[in-house]
């Protein structure tokens, strides 16, 4: 039988990737690539991989749909969408995902910060000149994507919310919460929190402690000129 539907890793290697957050460590990074490719190996669904080296385009937006136009390009049908930031992110989101491609034209992962983890669109929804000009990598993208679907009036399909890591404390949420990540992953994570704590703080009563972990922000949007 031949797959209708292939998964798309956007993901840079790690010595990029740390350019846009340097609140990681080259070794979290490689972490949560190869966890990311274990995820979807399971999947048994065809799948390719996008770094930097793959992609072409001035800025987020262009990079990604050229991605997404690649794909379709090989003659699937339906591609699923997916970085590689999610760690409680797992192979059943991307069955249920394809399985869902069957009959809806869109199926969406929400994270936490109002973007989207997975994105699984079928081909003869996929209008490249309205993906390029998608506020990508700002909070105007939800309502970007809700209009498209309004305005086609297409079927969706809603993934449950994950967080995905763009600050350090989304690092923290994610070491606190009780979904199960892998061992190398979580072990790379804890020593961020323990790197970027002062050593004496761990002495001190709560109320002594006057020092605080750095707060780091996504950055600019990366807009097409």
């Amino acid at each position: 039988m031949i797959q209708q539907t292939a998964i798309l890793i956007f993901a840079n290697s790690a010595s990029k990737e740390i350019e846009n957050k340097p609140f990681l460590s080259f070794d979290a990074i490689a972490k949560l690539n190869s966890q990311t490719k274990a995820i979807v190996e399971k999947t048994k669904l065809p799948y390719f991989h996008f770094s930097e080296n793959d992609q072409i385009g001035d800025c987020f937006g262009e990079r990604f749909t050229n991605a997404i136009q690649a794909i379709f390009d090989k003659g699937f049908e339906n591609v699923i969408a997916i970085g590689n930031d999610t760690p409680h992110l797992k192979a059943n989101h991307i069955t249920i995902a394809n399985q869902e491609l069957q009959s809806k034209s869109l199926v969406l992962g929400p994270s936490k910060d109002g973007g989207f983890y997975l994105m699984g669109l079928q081909k003869k929804h996929f209008i490249k000149s309205t993906f390029l000009n998608f506020p990508w990598q700002t909070a105007e993208l939800q309502h970007s994507i809700n209009k498209l679907i309004s305005t086609n009036n297409l079927k969706v399909s809603y993934l449950s919310i994950l967080r995905d890591i763009d600050s350090f404390d989304d690092v923290k949420s994610i070491i606190s919460s009780f979904h199960k990540i892998s061992s190398d992953l979580i072990t790379a994570l804890r020593k961020l929190i323990f790197k970027s704590t002062p050593f004496f703080s761990y002495f001190l009563p709560k109320e002594t402690i006057f020092f605080f972990l750095p707060n780091f922000n996504k950055g600019s949007p990366n807009f097409c000129l």
